[in-house]
């Protein structure tokens, strides 16, 4: 855990030189700088405040914006026309999703990094700066526009997601060890969306077990990793079956199971499913915690390296 500490640290230091000599002042009078949009799947008003709280401290920091959904053109252009208007012409787009699998290759096209998006609808005379209208589908009270950005910035984009980040081993760590009375008879299931694929799925198993490590070395009786497939019906079954098996052994013999999402917000659809088992959880996900901005803050500052060759 000191190790990991002294990684985070580390991280934080990446960034400072930027802090230190850049201000948004400076950004805007150049015209020639580095902007950060953070890409996150959006939900409830409670969901967005959350997040947005979370990155908070990287506004100050240097040009800033969240681009709400799953990887929305509308969303995306807005985000960047924000950017743009400051001077910014680099910009790094960190993507705040749990896989970094998630959306990555259609990102990639609306971004213009790749072909296969389509060219802007015709402009909307009532619809913002860049005025883009025309629906692609919505998901989750967002809209999925997908088409290429109108933008002159160039861009580099996030491969990662949360649960390839070490600093998260740490989240949990800290939701496990505020939860714990007695971790030797305590046994922790960490609790994630999961994808439809089983192949995707199981690389999804790997990497958050990897960012179990440190709940395990609290030395509770069992640590588990699980993935609910919420949007596949036949898949969640049998997923949600195995959940309710292990929270009940769990209880068994004077035990107790704390239950930690592996979401970046709340505990999604997981009181209803575990409906009727004792349990303990705060129904935090991955926000609030300071990691979250210390990732975020990492992953800008490689891809302000990475453009800048």
């Amino acid at each position: 855990m000191k190790a990991l500490m002294l990684a985070l640290l580390a991280s934080t230091a990446l960034v400072a030189p930027a802090q230190a000599t850049e201000t948004p002042a400076d950004t805007e009078a150049t015209g020639n700088d580095f902007g950060v949009l953070v890409m996150a799947h959006g939900g409830k008003p409670d969901w967005e405040r959350e997040v947005a709280a979370a990155l908070a401290p990287l506004e100050a920091e240097q040009p800033f914006e969240i681009a709400w959904g799953m990887a929305d053109a509308a969303s995306l252009q807005a985000a960047v026309d924000k950017l743009e208007a400051r001077g910014v012409d680099r910009i790094g787009v960190v993507r705040l999703f749990v896989s970094g699998e998630s959306w990555y290759d259609r990102t990639r096209q609306i971004l213009g990094l790749e072909p296969g998006a389509p060219a802007p609808p015709a402009p909307d005379p009532h619809a913002g700066h860049h005025g883009h209208g025309g629906g692609n589908g919505s998901h989750g009270g967002h809209s999925m526009e997908f088409w290429q950005l109108d933008a002159d910035a160039s861009f580099a984009i996030s491969k990662d997601g949360l649960m390839d980040a070490p600093e998260m081993g740490q989240v949990l760590a800290t939701r496990a060890e505020a939860l714990a009375t007695d971790p030797a008879s305590e046994s922790v299931l960490i609790l994630a969306h999961g994808p439809a694929d089983d192949d995707e799925d199981a690389r999804w198993k790997a990497q958050l077990d990897e960012r179990a490590d440190l709940v395990r070395a609290l030395g509770f009786r069992h640590v588990q990793v699980e993935t609910l497939r919420e949007d596949w019906p036949e898949k969640r079954k049998e997923a949600e079956a195995r959940v309710r098996a292990y929270v009940e052994a769990a209880a068994r013999d004077g035990g107790r199971a704390i239950v930690i999402p592996f979401r970046v917000q709340g505990f999604g659809p997981y009181e209803k499913v575990l409906a009727g088992l004792d349990y303990v959880s705060d129904g935090r996900g991955l926000v609030p915690h300071p990691a979250v901005a210390e990732w975020v803050r990492r992953e800008a500052a490689a891809l302000r390296a990475e453009l800048a060759e």
